[in-house]
């Protein structure tokens, strides 16, 4: 550990930190977790904000760990964006939750219970997409292929 390192200490509450930066059902938290964790350099929150900067589905909140890390001059690189699921079969859980709808739901019934049954797929879809998540999501609704008709 460098001196600059030994000298800052830990947050009083970093573990409060630590918990919210892992908190997969809101991007938004784990945003602004990373962004306190990227004030106070010290060995646990490089740890943590290389875990997110790694790990994280939603860009935004790698991209801010990232710029944490190389201003505390850590020998790091952004990871790409990833253009296909951001959770693992992501897709299968789209279509899964429009085949349980009855064939003439909306596209307001879908998004309630893709929110109600998978706020964590919902949440990063849409800190990945922003503002464009709901032309996105009613976009996705409407291409999905259904072999079963209800």
């Amino acid at each position: 550990m460098s001196n600059q390192e030994e000298k800052s200490k830990l947050p009083a509450n970093y573990l409060e930190l630590k918990k919210a930066a892992n908190r997969m059902s809101n991007w938004r938290v784990r945003l602004d977790a990373v962004a306190e964790l990227g004030q106070c350099k010290h060995k646990q929150t490089i740890d943590v904000l290389t875990h997110r900067m790694i790990n994280d589905p939603v860009y935004k909140v790698q991209e801010a760990a990232y710029k944490s890390l190389k201003k505390f001059g850590e020998d790091v690189q952004m990871p790409e964006q990833n253009k296909f699921d951001l959770l693992k079969d992501a897709s299968k859980v789209f279509l899964r939750i429009k085949k349980s709808l009855p064939r003439d739901h909306t596209f307001e019934e879908y998004r309630e219970k893709l929110k109600n049954m998978r706020l964590d797929l919902y949440d990063t879809y849409e800190g990945d997409k922003g503002a464009d998540f709901d032309k996105w999501l009613e976009n996705k609704w409407q291409t999905m292929e259904t072999k079963k008709g209800k």
